[in-house]
């Protein structure tokens, strides 16, 4: 039996690879165009396993996509595939709109194929698992409640935008085809492998290469945080018992200003790494101005999938930033190693 993942090298889909193959003895196909934050690197560990394969290739390639359906016949696709940082999608939304809507689509037209020409019992057992963000459902304020399943989808950034959009494809697939979708919308990762141009893998690297610590506006934009390795054992759960055609919210329960998050990450630091000078890292913080669009709070109401499916975060978000920031200062060569000329650019130009 196979599993194939798309954007396997990124962030969540190599945490995703990893787990499952530490859990299951089944064959995992790897397709991944490797952007600039696609990373093998982050395979490492199972690179040399038998059950691993991986395709460099992109998800708007149907030719290719179909020989590799048709080929190793995966019982699971689960697509990780997406541009995923709104700050890139100011600047440059093409990108976004490319692989998000577009590229959702190749792929669900290429499965949609596949499917179509399996045996029944195979045909009733096979699942394509999207993976999407709380973010399509728009910004709260301070007073309302958290994000369900039944939501208006409200985005506000070109990122939003078009994983709304790919949202919408895969729905419309169900409903017009049958194909068995499943989605999720999850609150923001956070763990190992995670390229530094999110908040805290950004703020980790900085603090302790002596850099400025910049933080948008007044910092007081709240976000739910999930431990990525919770988020992997709630998509196997949703992959085995979840509803066909169904919305899974996945959460954190872990509601905390950015300003809070960067404080506490310094407050870490300054206990495990202290500066040769006696100053808190919390010296380097500067306050740039806030990003265009900037939503005030993303909350997420996972009481679907605990209810339904028995699913609930094991880490807290103690638990998992301790984790976290032990493994950034345990992996310093893999963070050299992608803290290239380009990430540095994209620094100055957003942060500057």
């Amino acid at each position: 039996m196979t599993i194939l993942v798309t954007g396997g090298a990124g962030f969540i889909g190599s945490n995703f690879i990893i787990d499952w193959i530490s859990k299951n003895d089944e064959k995992v196909v790897n397709v991944d165009s490797l952007t600039y934050a696609g990373n093998l690197q982050n395979l490492k560990t199972v690179e040399s396993n038998s059950n691993y394969l991986f395709v460099k290739q992109n998800i708007l390639n149907k030719k290719e996509i179909s020989h590799l359906l048709i080929t190793h016949k995966p019982r699971y696709i689960i697509n990780f595939a997406a541009e995923s940082h709104v700050d890139r999608s100011i600047h440059s939304p093409d990108e976004f709109i490319q692989t998000n809507i577009l590229g959702t689509y190749s792929l669900l037209e290429v499965i949609r194929n596949f499917w179509m020409s399996m045996a029944v019992d195979a045909k009733n057992d096979f699942r394509f698992l999207h993976v999407s963000t709380d973010e399509v459902y728009g910004s709260l304020d301070s007073t309302e409640k958290p994000f369900t399943e039944l939501n208006r989808y409200k985005p506000n950034s070109p990122y939003s935008a078009s994983k709304a959009s790919s949202d919408h494809l895969v729905r419309a697939y169900y409903k017009t085809y049958g194909l068995p979708v499943l989605t999720t919308n999850c609150s923001n990762n956070y763990g190992p492998f995670q390229f530094p141009e999110k908040l805290i893998p950004l703020v980790i690297y900085n603090a302790i290469t002596g850099k400025d610590i910049p933080i948008y506006g007044d910092g007081k934009q709240i976000r739910d945080w999930l431990y990525v390795t919770d988020h992997c054992s709630a998509i196997r759960k949703v992959l085995r018992e979840g509803k066909v055609g169904d919305i899974y919210n996945i959460g954190g329960l872990n509601e905390i200003a950015n300003i809070d998050i960067v404080g506490l990450l310094c407050e870490i630091l300054d206990e495990a790494i202290p500066k040769a000078n006696g100053k808190s890292y919390k010296s380097q913080i500067i306050f740039v101005q806030d990003r265009l669009g900037h939503d005030t709070r993303y909350a997420i109401d996972a009481s679907k999938i605990k209810n339904n499916l028995n699913w609930h975060p094991l880490e807290t978000f103690e638990t998992g930033i301790t984790k976290t920031v032990n493994w950034y200062l345990q992996n310093q060569d893999w963070v050299k190693d992608i803290t290239s000329g380009e990430y540095r650019s994209w620094v100055e130009k957003n942060y500057s």
